[in-house]
């Protein structure tokens, strides 16, 4: 059994982190099962993710932070994800607190955040109703998938406003409807018991109310107004970028988890070992040139984007093809992994199909991540369209303001 000893310290650079992360994997893996069982992550592996320093990473050094770049976020989330799927989903969701403080006021985000370890989830889709009162809004709704709410300390809620009940427009004439995010404390949230899935089913992505809560206007933002220091993290994709390190992550480790077994196997038939199989060999090949192919075009991508933003430049100095790479990157990332889990479940044939295999809990979590908006259609169809010249639908996947 793996042992875990908390640090004396938090970590304050890249590297200490992604040591962390690494370090502590072969404990996730062992927890999975529990992890699974129990329906989102227990209080001590919380405190294990918080100790490697995630939910701290994209805190800018102005903030106290490490200020980790989007590819070494990514690398800790793929490091922690080789462990547990739900364990890294969780983390890199929960590290968006650092990510969100860029479009509060500098007081304020001080203020929300004066724990960089602060954990954040919620939705941010607009499926709210918040009405403007003087001083703030009340906000009403409720909304889906909520991971890692159980352990957050604030939960980020996007809303559409209304007026003495009438929809509230933009003032600059921008929306006909406008929407904001906003900030909740975790003890005014209800939470939903309805997590039942396939897969990733440790990450706790319930529904959640919040019901005619008093939102101070300091306490709303949006991705499209930054008020911190401008930088690469200040964009409206920042939060997202960091995700596609969870199937990655889970990919390598069915590929390491595939060869070490295939290397103990003994064809019953011919008397012939697996790692002498023609199919085998061939299977493990293409898996391995999927996964490595995919993996650069997600790091390409992201060092392209840096180096603009950190450059002072904006997304606007990207070519079209640089600005969609990222994006589209992501949804290859989560749809390649899954493939490439899928390939090596049937390659073990019935060494996957208990419960107890980790080929069976790594299938049915790449299918259910594979169903996130990051991995979705709407990615896709908005790349394209900004690639052809038309208007994206989901704007923020590509970092744009307008």
């Amino acid at each position: 059994m793996t042992t875990w000893t908390p640090s004396a310290a938090a970590p304050e650079t890249a590297e200490e982190i992604l040591a962390r992360a690494k370090a502590l994997a072969p404990l996730l893996r062992e927890r999975a099962p529990e992890i699974e069982q129990t329906g989102h992550l227990p209080a001590d592996v919380v405190d294990m993710l918080r100790d490697t320093g995630v939910f701290r990473m994209s805190f800018g050094r102005d903030f106290g932070g490490p200020e980790l770049t989007s590819m070494q976020q990514t690398e800790v989330v793929e490091a922690l994800a080789y462990g547990d799927a739900s364990a890294g989903w969780c983390a890199a969701i929960g590290s968006m607190s650092g990510a969100i403080s860029n479009f509060l006021e500098p007081a304020t985000a001080k203020e929300v955040f004066a724990d960089l370890d602060t954990i954040t989830a919620g939705l941010i889709f607009p499926t709210g109703h918040a009405e403007r009162v003087p001083g703030g809004f009340r906000l009403t709704g409720r909304w889906s998938f909520g991971s890692g709410i159980h352990h957050s300390g604030w939960v980020t809620s996007g809303a559409f406003i209304y007026q003495d009940g009438k929809p509230w427009a933009s003032p600059d004439g921008s929306n006909s409807h406008a929407s904001r995010q906003f900030l909740v404390p975790r003890d005014r949230v209800e939470l939903i018991d309805n997590w039942d899935t396939t897969g990733l089913r440790g990450s706790g992505s319930c529904d959640y109310t919040i019901t005619d809560v008093f939102v101070p206007e300091e306490h709303t933002y949006t991705f499209f107004n930054v008020k911190g220091r401008p930088g690469p993290l200040a964009q409206p994709d920042s939060f997202m970028r960091n995700l596609c390190g969870v199937p990655l992550g889970v990919a390598r480790a069915a590929l390491d988890h595939t060869r070490q077994t295939v290397q103990k196997r003994v064809d019953r038939m011919t008397n012939t070992a697996w790692s002498d199989i023609f199919r085998v060999q061939v299977t493990i090949a293409e898996c391995e040139a999927d996964f490595h192919a995919t993996r650069s075009g997600v790091y390409a991508s992201a060092q392209r984007q840096w180096e603009a933003l950190a450059g002072g430049g904006t997304p606007d100095d990207l070519t079209p093809d640089e600005r969609a790479s990222y994006s589209l990157a992501w949804v290859h990332a989560f749809r390649t992994s899954r493939s490439i889990v899928n390939r090596l479940y049937d390659l073990l044939q019935t060494w996957s199909i208990n419960r107890t295999s980790p080929m069976d809990r790594w299938m049915r979590d790449t299918a259910t991540m594979r169903q996130h908006v990051a991995a979705s259609d709407l990615l896709l169809e908005s790349g394209g369209a900004y690639l052809l010249g038309r208007p994206p639908k989901f704007r923020m996947s590509l970092g744009l303001v307008k």
